[in-house]
């Protein structure tokens, strides 16, 4: 029996095409046109005698056959890489996106410790707003992304990561400071920095508080939660927060108290649901999970 050959530009068109989402995505990555990229896909799906993709408001979805067929290529185009570039130190590239606050109380060290423990990998990493986020995985112009928004969108896969427990922070000589538990009615006629009303626990904390009969003053608000530590950590009142990753473990000038009822907080890493994730981005989810242990108010959920 003629044993089948094998093309690497095949390959490569295939590997492109779901990275890309689109032939001419392809085309441009690879420096061809988009008709020979058109060509290889043809060949080879009559040569595999498989249907690799299908087509879908206007981009094309791998089939669960290109997607194996991908995952089965890893290994043969890093031994590509590894023959092609042996001098070349970003021969694997991640692109991530983060909203601010993941990005720089959290990320940014994750980022340096696996790229020294990976010298061979380069990142790419945005910073964002958490629709930004979203568009930028739905859209392909990322690999991977972490969020604390909880969306549902087509495409759009999000893996929990982090679970968290709502937190009261407030200064050491606060009133209620005393108190190990914060309650709704603990908030009547209190100073309070709050999330701006776009966050979804705004409302749900506004409506345990006046479910009580208790009406707090909000002094100040904004759109991020480190923003609003640091208003607390300026004495303008208390703050009802996620605690990760904003709040470090060390804070000595911060009292940090659990809130009840808890309004849970998760935390996700986005990613695409029409491409496969790449190995580079498999190996730094690995690594932040690995490297983010719990402590007295998150708990890190371990993967699938």
């Amino acid at each position: 029996m003629r044993k089948n050959w094998h093309s690497v530009r095949e390959y490569q068109a295939l590997r492109a095409t779901i990275s890309g989402g689109s032939t001419t995505s392809a085309a441009r990555r690879l420096g061809l046109t988009q008709s020979a990229i058109s060509r290889s896909i043809s060949s080879l799906e009559t040569r595999l005698g498989k249907t690799l993709f299908q087509r879908e408001s206007g981009r094309l979805r791998p089939t669960d056959e290109a997607i194996q067929l991908n995952a089965r290529l890893d290994d043969l185009f890093v031994a590509l890489d590894q023959i092609d570039g042996e001098n070349d130190q970003r021969q694997e590239t991640l692109k991530l996106i983060a909203p601010p606050t993941y990005a720089h109380r959290f990320l940014v060290t994750r980022v340096a410790s696996f790229l020294k423990a990976n010298p061979n990998i380069f990142i790419s990493f945005e910073i964002g707003t958490s629709d930004e986020v979203v568009t930028g995985i739905l859209d392909n112009r990322f690999d991977l992304g972490i969020t604390g928004v909880e969306l549902t969108r087509t495409g759009l896969n999000l893996i929990p990561f982090r679970n968290s427990q709502t937190v009261c922070v407030m200064k050491p000589d606060h009133p209620l400071a005393k108190k190990k538990i914060i309650r709704p009615v603990d908030l009547d006629g209190q100073d309070i920095v709050a999330l701006s009303s776009r966050h979804a626990r705004r409302a749900q904390l506004e409506r345990a508080i006046a479910e009580v009969g208790a009406k707090a003053h909000v002094v100040a608000e904004t759109g991020t939660t480190v923003a609003a530590i640091e208003m607390v950590r300026a004495g303008l009142g208390l703050a009802v927060v996620s605690p990760f990753p904003a709040i470090q473990t060390d804070e000595k000038d911060l009292t940090v108290r659990l809130f009840e009822p808890p309004l849970q907080y998760r935390t996700y890493f986005a990613v695409s649901d029409h491409r496969p994730l790449s190995r580079v981005a498999r190996a730094f989810m690995r690594h932040v999970r690995l490297t983010t242990p719990g402590d007295n108010f998150d708990t890190a959920l371990t993967a699938d």
